[in-house]
């Protein structure tokens, strides 16, 4: 059995824990964002109303920025202010909202769960975080731990990306902070650390704080209201321990949230020694031809062909200009050549490949893909009839694309 971990790593004086929350709520109170969901929650007598805004914020900041989500927020509860009026909406819809926002599954997730909720729990929402992430899909337990905390007072922790910096800087967790192990005693430390008459406002106090003030690089510790119970700012100021430890360092090689013995504290990163991770793959490397049909409209503007990619998988509903995955390293004529087949499948009729106008090249990164479109054009003289068996597709004029669910990339284009 690994050895457990030593006390300097825990939380397990309850005079240090009672000051650590006082210190860390009263400085929330001074300091924090006035952010739209906290406003709401704070004054929504509703609970139901009050978990339904605290979930769709809390699913629209998950891998978003915070500056990024406000306006996509306040759009989307002035559109569906319930979770009843989400429930009667159109995955389109929802789409045509979230484009741009990325990770476009979390809208559909969304609805999703919003309609099982007003056709299997008779529209009253999950009241503990373990109903949450039971009952509702796409929400998982940092979720599922803010709505309860935040809108229905549990005292629950929450663990998400800023309080696995904060935790792991406080206590010198050193070991892979992604690991199933290390995020286990990271949840047992913030269910000891919440408080229990401020719940939510505790958890929010403690992402806010890593948010804000321990940052990844160059926090700001001078301020940081918790920093006289932070084990790295002491190591960064007083050096390594002592060679003999005392009952409450860590014994040599055996503690399972100490850093790896290959992998020592580096003293010109202090406190940004923490948290460590193991590391990244590197991004899937895609390119895709891409091509912009365009034909004369009726009114004379120029029209453009847009598909509807498939329910699942990356991008999954949003629309697109037709599009063609390609294999690596492939010449520009034999590019040329597979689109015009691909091109040849939608619209019936022979697309020569010389006909194809090469434009450019544009790039967007995903989280887990580089990906490089290869953009053609084709002008099209007369009417074209679309093969009713592929796809849904449509032709949009300028203004109805940017207005479609389409994605970022297919703007860049």
């Amino acid at each position: 059995a690994p050895a457990p971990p030593p006390a300097r790593h825990l939380f397990s004086d309850p005079a240090e824990v009672e000051t650590l929350r006082g210190n860390l709520l009263a400085w929330y109170d001074r300091c924090k964002r006035d952010l739209p969901w906290r406003a709401l929650a704070a004054t929504e007598p509703d609970a139901d109303r009050r978990g339904y805004a605290v979930w769709v914020s809390e699913i629209m900041l998950q891998q978003t920025q915070v500056a990024t989500v406000i306006n996509y927020y306040n759009r989307w509860m002035q559109k569906w202010p319930t979770l009843q009026a989400l429930a009667q909406a159109s995955l389109e819809e929802v789409n045509e909202l979230w484009a741009g926002l990325g990770y476009y599954s979390r809208g559909k997730r969304l609805q999703e769960a919003a309609r099982k909720v007003v056709s299997e729990l008779a529209g009253q929402m999950p009241r503990t975080a373990e109903d949450l992430q039971k009952l509702l899909p796409g929400v998982g337990r940092y979720t599922a731990g803010a709505i309860a905390s935040i809108s229905y007072r549990q005292a629950t922790g929450v663990v998400d990306g800023n309080v696995i910096r904060v935790l792991c800087r406080l206590r010198c967790i050193g070991a892979d902070s992604s690991s199933p192990a290390v995020i286990d005693r990271l949840w047992d430390m913030a269910n000891v650390l919440v408080d229990r008459s401020r719940p939510g406002d505790f958890n929010q106090a403690l992402m806010e704080l890593g948010a804000t003030l321990c940052v990844p690089k160059a926090p700001l510790c001078g301020e940081c209201p918790v920093k006289q119970h932070c084990q790295a700012r002491r190591r960064k100021l007083f050096g390594n321990p002592p060679p003999v430890p005392d009952i409450e360092d860590c014994g040599v090689g055996d503690c399972p949230l100490c850093p790896p013995a290959t992998e020592p504290w580096d003293s010109s990163l202090g406190v940004t020694n923490f948290p460590r991770k193991a590391a990244k793959k590197p991004p899937r490397v895609m390119r895709t031809a891409t091509c912009v049909l365009e034909r004369r409209g009726c009114h004379g503007a120029p029209e453009y062909l847009i598909v509807q990619r498939p329910s699942s998988g990356l991008l999954a509903g949003l629309w697109e200009f037709p599009s063609l995955p390609l294999a690596q390293d492939l010449q520009e004529e034999k590019e040329r050549e597979e689109l015009a087949d691909h091109l040849q499948a939608w619209m019936g009729q022979p697309v020569a490949a010389k006909s194809l106008q090469f434009i450019g090249e544009v790039i967007h990164i995903f989280s887990h893909i580089h990906q490089t479109y290869v953009v053609y054009s084709l002008h099209l003289d007369g009417d074209v009839t679309l093969d009713p068996a592929l796809s849904p597709s449509r032709w949009v004029t300028e203004d109805e694309f940017h207005a479609s669910a389409v994605s970022t990339a297919m703007k860049k284009v």
